[in-house]
């Protein structure tokens, strides 16, 4: 199946769940990746994180049950929430509204239509890249666990940098190995929750300070880049999501993301980023 296809199938599947819970699992199966990949993926795609889509579909459907004349307490029930307290306060942040006032009608509501994914010719712009094979390596660093979104990572990780800046030179002292350069690493762990690690290919012992981290073996597609940071690298990995990987015959591995810093200056970064890529099935 095309991977636009695989997208479109798990929106269909979102779509046809929204009065019970969404099994994001069994979403990301029909688009072909992992929980979390997926749902970093579709947060590129669509610009808002997969459980902000659901929340404000349910809202636009509840709207609409409202104007019918349903009850709230039934349509409040409907989409998950179990006292009309929270169900008014999620409806009135979509809205601007109460439901009240949205039952009565004559109100202005917000509708917010399922989204379906298409490729689209879009940039014009060369995005270079090359393809790295590299066994299993072992990291050495320090991390923080990452949010539900991507927006909310995008402020979790640069902090994450400005606390690390006075323990850089030891780990730099650890690093013996390829890729040379600090590593920004997302990977997907306990309970399909993301963490970030800022750390080093390394050998030598941990410590007790440090964490350890084993990369599986994989097939990287390496993307290189610079500018002021964060907002090179966040630009670049959209790009990459949103450009090159639909049209690439290749789709998400099971591996972390890793960014590669060769120069580590806030305002005028060297980087890769490194995307664990799998041939996709014809």
């Amino acid at each position: 199946m095309d991977w636009v296809e695989q997208l479109n199938t798990a929106m269909d599947y979102i779509e046809a769940h929204l009065c019970e819970a969404v099994r994001y699992e069994d979403a990301a199966r029909m688009a072909g990746c992992s929980t979390c990949h997926f749902q970093r993926m579709f947060t590129y795609l669509a610009g808002i994180p997969l459980s902000e889509y659901i929340r404000r579909r349910r809202m636009s459907l509840a709207a609409e049950d409202l104007s019918q004349g349903e009850k709230i307490l039934n349509v409040a029930l409907r989409y998950g929430y179990g006292s009309p307290t929270a169900f008014n306060r999620a409806f009135q942040a979509f809205h601007g509204l109460p439901p009240s006032r949205a039952r009565a009608g004559g109100e202005s509501l917000r509708a917010y239509p399922p989204i379906r994914f298409h490729v689209t010719l879009s940039g014009g712009t060369d995005l270079s890249y090359r393809l790295q094979q590299l066994p299993a390596f072992r990291v050495l660093g320090f991390g923080a666990w990452l949010g539900q979104g991507i927006e909310e990572n995008f402020q979790i990780a640069p902090r994450l940098w400005e606390k690390a800046a006075q323990r850089l030179p030891q780990l730099l002292e650890l690093m013996d190995g390829k890729p040379k350069g600090v590593l920004g690493i997302s990977a997907c762990e306990e309970g399909e929750q993301w963490r970030y690690y800022i750390a080093v290919f390394s050998s030598q012992a941990a410590g007790k300070e440090l964490e350890e981290v084993w990369i599986p073996a994989c097939t990287w597609a390496v993307f290189s880049g610079s500018g002021p940071c964060p907002q090179a690298i966040q630009q670049l990995e959209r790009r990459v999501v949103t450009e090159w990987l639909p049209g690439s015959g290749y789709e998400y591995a099971d591996a972390p993301d890793i960014e590669v810093y060769y120069r580590p200056d806030p305002a005028d970064a060297v980087f890769e980023v490194w995307f664990p890529v799998v041939k996709r099935d014809l």
